[in-house]
């Protein structure tokens, strides 16, 4: 099976299409470095061309408003007119847990990348994911004031990039849900004691302080806003494990969960 992953030399891309690879699979690693451009369009006919599942781990360079929505409308649009043109019969998708139920710019941008996606004639699963573990120290960025880190106490559930790119595979290879799949981490506990744990593990000094004023990416969240309000499939990696695994230093780029 020819499966293309566009933006799949990325954090989960990678992953994800080792995973295929080694399922015998003929993948594609899209990616501009590659030649392939989501947003101007170039190489992606002879990207899918022949291909049976398209993967879109795309993510945006710019987390302003305007351009993120720009973004994965215009990257959105293309990719599912070269998936009709080329066949394709499966589309998936890698979104957000709670983008229906928090209000902020890159949240809203992929909702309105989902919008386009269920609005096409392509059969599709969108996987929407929890925060990533691996941008836990991008978070506490956002949301640091000098050595003092705000966040709300709202319920978090992250998940590692090793949990989720096994479950995008299995989903590529399985039959088009035309629905959505939730993932999400094995470990439920407020937002600010999760990001507290992680900034002391890695020996950062800075202080977590409980805010319930505080806002996430701009963004209004509720104590369920950030998690699966039903069934969901769960990782294996909680934050200790995860930090075991990685011994990582904070990754100052925003969360995208996907």
């Amino acid at each position: 099976m020819k499966i293309v992953v566009i933006g799949g030399t990325g954090l989960i891309g990678s992953k994800t299409v080792g995973i295929l690879r080694q399922g015998g699979h003929e993948v594609v690693a899209a990616s501009p470095s590659s030649g392939v451009n989501s947003i101007t369009g170039e190489g992606l006919k002879a990207a899918t061309a022949g291909g049976q599942v398209v993967i879109d781990l795309t993510n945006s360079p710019s987390f302003e408003d305007k351009a993120v929505l720009e973004f994965f409308e215009t990257s959105g649009r293309n990719l599912l007119a070269a998936d009709a043109a080329a066949g394709v019969r499966h589309h998936v998708a890698l979104s957000i847990v709670g983008i229906d139920r928090s209000d902020n710019g890159y949240f809203r941008a992929k909702l309105a990348q989902e919008k386009l996606i269920v609005a096409s004639s392509i059969p599709y699963t969108v996987i929407r994911a929890t925060q990533f573990l691996e941008f836990l120290g991008g978070i506490a960025d956002s949301a640091a004031e000098g050595n003092t880190v705000r966040l709300p106490s709202v319920l978090f559930q992250p998940i590692a990039a090793d949990d989720i790119a096994p479950i995008v595979a299995e989903v590529a290879l399985a039959a088009p849900r035309n629905g959505i799949v939730e993932i999400a981490g094995p470990e439920r506990a407020p937002f600010n004691e999760i990001v507290a744990r992680y900034l002391r593990a890695v020996g950062d000094p800075r202080q977590v302080v409980r805010d319930p004023e505080a806002r996430y990416w701009g963004g209004w969240v509720e104590e369920r806003s950030l998690v699966p309000l039903g069934e969901a499939r769960l990782g294996h990696i909680g934050l200790d494990e995860w930090l075991r695994r990685s011994r990582q230093k904070p990754d100052p780029h925003p969360p995208t969960g996907g």
